[in-house]
């Protein structure tokens, strides 16, 4: 329950070491997870209810939770384990709904049926290739097929490793970008509202 706290309340209502450790394997396994969501709407349409329904509301419920986060944690650690709970959920159920909708805004660019994607890829992987055999063909010679394929395969890895990376970082990126403006808010509130009413 300490890694909960700590990973949806933040530093400033939560007394856990969590932001004392790195947490690379949550940072990468939160961008696989949203990657492997995304493939699988895309191949199977599995997910499709959750992500397109509602969006509106969706928005809401989550700028309401993003605005209300620091008056429900404020105070965290006095409150009744029965009513900490509700609030640790509240705070979950904001970052899946970030989640959601991150993925929703996301599948528009993947409206591409299967079999159409597979005819484009076969057909950029062979002009990739055809390209890197023409550049050596003036040097290389009868080698030039040899080294268009090399360079071309080579190049063609780590686009695809690239585009790997990018796909898994951009999600981590992003629910970190939310975690620190959540932060910020909270701090604001904190000294200006709830702080001063405390002392009062």
């Amino acid at each position: 329950m300490d890694y909960l706290e700590g990973l949806f309340l933040g530093p400033l209502w939560s007394d856990t070491d969590y932001e004392n450790r790195r947490h690379t394997g949550l940072f990468l396994s939160y961008g696989l997870f949203v990657v492997g969501a995304i493939v699988y709407s895309y191949l199977t349409g599995g997910l499709s209810d959750l992500l397109a329904g509602h969006q509106i509301l969706k928005i809401v419920l989550l700028m309401l939770l993003f605005l209300a986060s620091p008056f429900m944690c404020f105070r965290y650690y006095r409150m009744p384990i029965w009513v900490k709970l509700p609030v640790l959920l509240a705070e979950t159920i904001k970052y899946f709904l970030m989640t959601v909708l991150m993925t929703t805004w996301v599948m528009p660019y993947t409206h591409v049926a299967p079999e159409t994607l597979q005819q484009n890829m076969i057909g950029f992987l062979n002009k990739t290739l055809e390209t890197s055999t023409e550049r050596f063909a003036a040097s290389a010679g009868t080698f030039s097929t040899v080294l268009g394929v090399i360079t071309g395969g080579v190049y063609l890895l780590f686009l695809a490793f690239a585009v790997l990376i990018l796909a898994v970082l951009i999600p981590g990126t992003v629910f970190l970008l939310v975690r620190m403006l959540q932060y910020g808010y909270d701090k604001l509130i904190h000294m200006f509202v709830l702080g001063p009413a405390a002392d009062r």
